[in-house]
């Protein structure tokens, strides 16, 4: 077919998964058999075993039910349904997923992909008012693009190398994280263990205190004009340097019960259901305020910002640590002061941030060019999964 002189893919055809692939539908063995020493075969129970493409054995089964082969697709049939994973070892599969093989002429990679870009399509069709799922008759009856083989091959080398690339550039953003994590345990050493001999001062003497505080909700005045940003632990990153935007803003007259903070402050999660989020911190950017589960310090003219946020990245067990017992985790205003941090000479730490400032900016363009990748990739799958792709394109994939 030829649009404007462009010659296309046929038309593209389409088939219902079962005809093409057959679907085992995973079964879980009694839990006495099944182990996380290394006894008998690999087994996946659902997505907590996912990685970013392939799984990974936490558990290992002696009398396997269901087994999956090398090769399989693995979709996730429970809560969440959808998300896919492709098996690398002959393993048993618990009820949570079913395994995807693919017949003769089909290839594995082009329904793979076409699972992924379209998991939304599948979680439509579960059902339960309660636990979502899906049936094995329903994902059988699922209907999928079908090109000649040749044109799912070309479209799944095409998909791969722009998923590698991104894959690539994550990896890019990775090692720039680690390498200012070798940076500061160079210039400054482990925190705890303070084999450089800082002074160690309590948190108190770091900057100014401030514990967070809710306006009453039973006003709705308070909370009914974007006047500044309330933030909450949602919005302290786990990675990130800085902030996210707040969801809810203060009104002027709400401000008059809130607690504010400039740019350069850190923020510090010290009220959370786990002790996971406990000492999760991020710097702001501008001025905000602030709910009480959080607790911030606007440093004085001895502490560098980005010194003391990657002092608190770096030393998160130990300020976990010093949280108090219960079902919540929680570091009040006093415990949090009482904390000893070490305190290098300014014009260290100041070199430091020197360091973080250009590596960000490095960081910065590597997310700018994995989001036009990412977007790219979506894209060019909608455009392959619609028979949009020129046959030139797809040949020189």
């Amino acid at each position: 077919k030829r649009i404007g002189g462009i010659k296309r893919v046929d038309v593209m055809k389409f088939e219902k998964l079962g005809n093409i692939a057959d679907i085992i539908a995973g079964q879980s063995p009694p839990s006495s058999t099944y182990n996380s020493e290394g006894n008998g075969i690999p087994f996946f129970q659902g997505k907590a075993d996912y990685g970013e493409k392939y799984p990974t054995v936490r558990y290992w089964c002696t009398e396997p039910t269901k087994i999956s082969m090398p090769d399989d697709i693995l979709i996730s049939m429970r809560a969440p349904v959808g998300p896919v994973n492709i098996n690398t070892v002959e393993c048993c599969i618990g009820r949570g997923l079913s395994a995807i093989r693919v017949k003769k002429n089909v290839s594995r990679d082009f329904i793979y992909f076409w699972l992924k870009q379209n998991q939304h399509i599948i979680a439509a069709k579960q059902t339960g008012s309660t636990f979502k799922a899906i049936t094995q008759k329903i994902l059988s009856e699922i209907v999928v693009p079908f090109p000649y083989y040749t044109d799912q091959l070309h479209i799944a080398n095409l998909l791969s190398k722009s998923e590698n690339l991104i894959a690539q550039r994550k990896e890019s953003i990775r090692l720039l994280d680690e390498f200012l994590k070798s940076a500061f345990l160079e210039m400054f050493g482990e925190c705890t263990k303070n084999e450089k001999n800082w002074k160690k001062v309590e948190l108190k003497y770091f900057g100014e205190i401030i514990t967070g505080n809710t306006p009453s909700r039973k006003n709705d005045d308070n909370y009914s004009s974007n006047f500044i940003e309330w933030i909450k632990t949602d919005n302290i990153p786990v990675d990130d340097t800085y902030i996210t935007t707040a969801v809810e803003y203060l009104s002027e007259s709400g401000l008059r019960y809130a607690r504010t903070v400039e740019a350069g402050a850190l923020l510090v999660a010290c009220i959370a259901g786990s002790i996971q989020s406990v000492g999760r911190a991020a710097l702001t950017n501008r001025k905000v305020s602030f709910n009480q589960q959080i607790n911030a310090i606007q440093p004085n003219e001895e502490i560098e910002p980005l010194f003391l946020y990657w002092l608190f990245k770096i030393s998160r067990k130990y300020i976990q640590d010093s949280a108090s017992n219960g079902m919540k985790k929680i570091l009040t205003k006093g415990e949090f002061g009482k904390i000893k941090m070490i305190k290098p000479p300014i014009k260290l730490q100041t070199q430091f941030a020197q360091i973080v400032e250009k590596t960000e900016a490095l960081k910065t363009q590597y997310q700018q060019s994995l989001q036009e990748l990412e977007n790219l990739y979506g894209s060019l799958s909608q455009k392959a999964f619609r028979g949009e792709l020129s046959v030139n394109q797809l040949a020189k994939a």
